[in-house]
């Protein structure tokens, strides 16, 4: 008899953090995959996101603000996980409950960054390389001897995800021409550039306008489709996380805040144009399409960056670090994204 053929023993991905992490997390996954199977644990959101990715060979959602709050809730998914005998968890969310998730399901590896919360349950620390790009960052969890390079993000609309998106432009009244995608929303509203509806009333460029975003996102659309109603299609709260990245994916560009729909653009090789506030670039989640442009406040406001995250109030008062982004700047920025 020929010799018997070894398995790989699977291995966990912990990421509950924000959607944008779930995407930037994705590198590492077709990584892993390449060495054994890749289960992920991660919001019901998240699982969203992930649905199809053929790196991923189960989803496990984690309804942690749900129905499985709780010390009970993460002792059950501890003893759930314990039956696959998983040889490694990477903890790409850092906090103390991702860290005893993996502790509490016998996970003999656990592996993470050295400033996480959790990092004192961990078999394995890796530094957190504030400089490097997030995506390079969680990488490097499972991946410590390659270049510094950043690997791109992916994610995979099925088809009843595009169909959506097509039978969603159609509706639009520049159908069948190209179109730009703007994301005016954040939930962090210092993030919201305001003035989206000056500029999609200034290009006059034979584009067609789609507002990509969430349900809470329609008042920020209703005010750009008033500002060129003859070329605007409002798509906020009617398409699927992955119909979103899918009807991304299909436009000539995106100008969006530092927000989601960066990262899905990021995963689906969109031109991007990116309009940094409060927060800077230099936090590493930076737009990682081929082709991109960065907008942020010339140097000199001594209170930027203000946040991490981007507070909800804008701390001194005045806003400046969005409001005195130009229109103009912005449309500069994209003019060349969109004759490359």
């Amino acid at each position: 008899m020929g010799d018997a053929v070894r398995v790989a023993p699977p291995s966990l991905v912990i990421q509950t953090s924000f959607l944008g992490d779930v995407v930037l997390t994705t590198p590492l996954l077709t990584y892993l995959a390449l060495q054994g199977p890749v289960d992920v644990v991660t919001t019901p959101a998240g699982g969203a996101l992930l649905e199809g990715h053929p790196a991923v060979r189960r989803l496990i959602r984690y309804d942690k603000r749900g129905a499985q709050r709780g010390i009970g809730g993460l002792r059950s998914l501890a003893v759930q996980l314990r039956s696959a005998q998983y040889a490694v968890a990477y903890l790409a969310q850092g906090s103390w409950r991702s860290a005893a998730l993996a502790w509490l399901a016998r996970i003999p590896s656990r592996v993470g960054f050295d400033s996480s919360a959790g990092s004192g349950l961990y078999t394995s620390r890796v530094p957190y390389r504030r400089a490097w790009h997030h995506a390079t960052r969680l990488f490097q969890l499972a991946a410590h001897d390659v270049s510094r390079e950043t690997p791109s993000p992916s994610l995979f609309p099925q088809v009843a995800d595009r169909d959506a998106v097509t039978a969603l432009i159609a509706r639009g009244p520049f159908h069948p021409g190209p179109f730009i995608a703007v994301a005016p929303g954040s939930v962090w509203a210092t993030k919201r550039w305001p003035d989206f509806p000056s500029l999609v009333a200034s290009l006059s460029n034979g584009y067609g306008i789609v507002v990509v975003g969430g349900a809470d996102d329609r008042a920020l659309a209703g005010d750009i489709v008033t500002a060129a109603p003859d070329r605007v299609l409002d798509a906020t709260g009617q398409l699927s996380l992955l119909a979103s990245a899918e009807l991304i994916r299909r436009a000539a560009a995106i100008v969006t805040n530092d927000s989601l729909p960066q990262h899905l653009a990021s995963a689906m090789g969109t031109p991007t144009v990116t309009l940094y506030g409060p927060t800077l670039p230099a936090f590493g989640f930076g737009p990682l399409a081929p082709m991109r442009a960065i907008v942020e406040h010339p140097p000199g406001l001594e209170c930027r960056p203000c946040s991490a995250h981007g507070p909800q109030v804008c701390p001194r008062g005045h806003f400046r670090c969005m409001r005195e982004i130009s229109v103009l700047t912005v449309a500069d920025a994209l003019t060349p994204l969109l004759r490359s």
